[in-house]
């Protein structure tokens, strides 16, 4: 990633396709983090208020298990997984908190070797009961612009049961200014949702962060809300409801 290991800030946008029982699709513009953590434990940024309070923040704690440090989580994570060659940067693309709020539907932590080549690349869900589950992808098939499989085994939308699996694609420009993430979630009829998030990388900077924020000073709480107001369009489409099941037993699925 061509970025001189400086933390970004990416403009884009969110897309969701339902595709059965009944059509739903929506696209809307955001904003986005991407932050080399290895390289912020040793430098930090000037433009980034880390676990405090700000226009645009970001708190460690809404990673992982909840600690204050969300590096040192994934660290112990991928070594608990017996991979010990991610000793590169590690970007996670995450959501800010604005104004003090955020819920982060997905973060992705890709995770490199020192020769930056892609380790491993953790997906870390949060569904909208206050519960968390990671997909652990790594392998011989990992790489930028593979198709990735992990079986779902995390509830996440009330009109989803947690059966098939998921299909990830990751994305980057020859010059790392341009990223997608793609997660289409297929059953045993086939192809179910489909969504990404894109966006165009710049160096996170004071004057930066302002404009994102300025330019949408609510992002953060339209994601919960456009969740919701999503949502009662789908049962407005008497699309059938799915009881919440507990939640896996293990954290991490790889």
């Amino acid at each position: 990633m061509n970025t001189a290991l400086s933390a970004c800030i990416g403009s884009g946008m969110v897309r969701h396709r339902r595709l059965r029982p009944a059509l739903n699709a929506f696209d809307y513009r955001t904003y986005f983090l991407m932050l080399p953590m290895r390289s912020l434990r040793r430098a930090g940024c000037d433009a980034l208020r880390r676990n405090r309070f700000g226009l645009l923040a970001f708190h460690d704690r809404d990673h992982g298990d909840g600690r204050d440090d969300a590096l040192a989580w994934l660290d112990e994570l991928l070594r608990s997984e017996g991979i010990r060659d991610a000793d590169g940067e590690v970007w996670l693309q995450t959501y800010p908190r604005v104004l003090g709020y955020v819920f982060k539907p997905v973060s992705f932590w890709y995770c490199e070797r020192t020769d930056g080549s892609l380790a491993a690349i953790v997906v870390e869900v949060n569904n909208t009961f206050g519960e968390r589950h990671c997909y652990l992808l790594a392998g011989e098939s990992l790489g930028y612009g593979r198709d990735l499989q992990a079986r779902k085994v995390f509830h996440v939308s009330p009109f989803s049961h947690v059966t098939g699996g998921y299909r990830f694609r990751f994305l980057r420009s020859a010059d790392g200014e341009r990223c997608v993430a793609r997660i289409d979630h297929e059953d045993a009829e086939g192809a179910l949702l489909q969504t990404s998030l894109s966006g165009r990388l710049t160096p996170l900077t004071p004057a930066s962060a302002r404009a994102s924020f300025f330019g949408m000073p609510l992002m953060t709480l339209g994601v919960i809300a456009r969740i919701h107001w999503q949502a009662l369009r789908v049962w407005l489409k008497r699309v059938p409801y799915v009881k919440k099941p507990e939640p896996p037993e293990h954290f991490v699925t790889r």
